[in-house]
């Protein structure tokens, strides 16, 4: 999944102050000092009180949401008076990148991470509870509270909801199909790969778009609503028929190995017009808007047996690092960062959906076409698992969704091998811990 981009940096308390070294790659540099400007406000009531001297790094992607970051560091600077810097780290690599470079003092204050990674990081002791006030969770989606607490507790600050969709070209679509029977009809009557046109594609072996198939067809990922890893459901009698579902795309519509359908290829591909049907979340729209294309969104079309994709719904989220030597003041930006006023710039600069509730009904939001078709799907998505566990799923499934769909291999005895190698790797985090 895409996942996400952004970027803080600081603007100057006042014109006095000068602009330090950048941080690093594709870093944003704040204004040293730490204690409040002559512009910063004094805390409101209630608020957190940053330490003397706080500043802070920043992890965010890059891009359009890196933007809105830097935004957001401006004015939490000249708000607060406490400078932060941006440093451009893709949030897919956050978890990763602070395993190492928390506990030895380099990691940042706070980062963005995808919501599927939080048991792991609870896990390693590597960040602080939400420090907001109690009110703070009943403000957003309860999607993005769910996704962003673990054990009872809530750790994220959301910023946004993400799910993909079914995209199409417009002048290339005159109806938009109902059911996967309609698009296959569609799709195959305009795909030529001799003239490299085609009319369907999405990442085949990317198990984050393919387990929309697997939950409309009754598999699942763990039990108890994603929380007992004991119970695995991605060789059942749904996921096999998902599988198969699989089979039939690339027979009918989409001849290409797994290999040849990256995301670039696709993206490539809509953008330059030679495509009908995409499925790609949110994060995509501004490059498509860039490209001119002339594009809508809806919802993933009925299953044969009648129910909706179940697309994976991702978290944006930030967290605080737990080895921050400034939690008070990384928690206030955290927190700053997901206000109201915030995530609506968010929203202008990115298109993201955002994870305050009131928001959705912002007539700007409501009046845009594409959201609309986003949130639409986001009716029948399913927030990833955040559990340790999760972390075992996503290479076996994509090795099994590969050979199924290359090899046209038995998607029975395929799956049951993911399925035997999930469970060794869980046994084995069991055995480590």
């Amino acid at each position: 999944m895409r996942r996400v981009v952004s970027a803080f940096s600081v603007l100057a308390l006042s014109a006095l102050l000068v602009l330090a070294g950048c941080a690093g790659k594709g870093g944003t540099t704040a204004p040293q000092g730490g204690t409040a400007g002559p512009t910063a406000e004094a805390p409101q009531a209630g608020e957190l009180q940053p330490e003397p001297g706080a500043q802070l790094l920043f992890w965010e992607s890059g891009g359009a949401v890196g933007e809105w970051a830097k935004y957001v560091a401006e004015e939490f600077s000249k708000r607060y008076g406490v400078p932060v810097t941006y440093e451009e780290v893709s949030h897919v690599d956050t978890p990763g990148k602070l395993k190492t470079d928390g506990p030895a003092g380099l990691g940042a204050d706070v980062f963005a991470a995808p919501h599927d990674h939080l048991g792991e990081l609870v896990a390693g002791g590597l960040i602080e509870e939400n420090a907001a006030p109690p009110d703070y969770a009943k403000d957003f989606l309860p999607a993005t509270i769910q996704g962003t607490t673990y054990e009872g507790k809530l750790w994220g600050y959301p910023t946004a909801i993400e799910t993909y969709a079914l995209i199409y070209n417009k002048d290339l679509v005159k109806e938009v199909p109902k059911t996967w029977d309609e698009l296959l009809a569609q799709a195959k009557a305009h795909t030529d790969v001799q003239k490299n046109t085609y009319g369907f594609m999405m990442e085949p072996a990317n198990f984050y778009f393919a387990y929309a198939f697997f939950g409309g067809y009754g598999g699942y990922v763990f039990g108890d609503h994603n929380t007992n890893p004991a119970d695995i459901g991605l060789n059942n009698e749904g996921s096999v028929k998902a599988g198969e579902f699989l089979q039939r795309i690339h027979r009918e519509v989409l001849p290409l190995k797994v290999e040849d359908v990256t995301y670039d290829a696709k993206e490539g591909l809509f953008k330059s017009g030679k495509l009908m049907y995409n499925v790609n979340g949110p994060w995509a729209v501004d490059d498509y808007r860039k490209a001119n294309v002339n594009f809508g969104v809806a919802p993933l079309p009925l299953l044969d047996n009648g129910n909706h994709p179940t697309s994976f719904s991702g978290i944006r989220a930030l967290y605080v690092n737990a080895y921050t030597k400034y939690p008070k003041a990384a928690a206030l930006f955290a927190q700053f960062a997901t206000s109201e006023e915030m995530l609506l710039k968010l929203y202008e600069m990115t298109g993201m959906l955002p994870a305050r509730a009131s928001l959705l009904q912002n007539p700007e939001i409501q009046g845009n076409e594409a959201v609309r078709g986003f949130l639409e799907q986001a009716q029948y998505a399913v927030p990833m698992p955040n559990i340790p566990q999760m972390s075992a799923v996503w290479t076996p499934m994509s090795s099994a969704l590969t050979t199924i769909w290359n090899d046209n291999a038995n998607v029975k005895q395929a799956l049951d091998a993911a399925v035997k190698q999930i469970r060794d790797a869980v046994q084995a985090q069991s055995s480590g811990r």
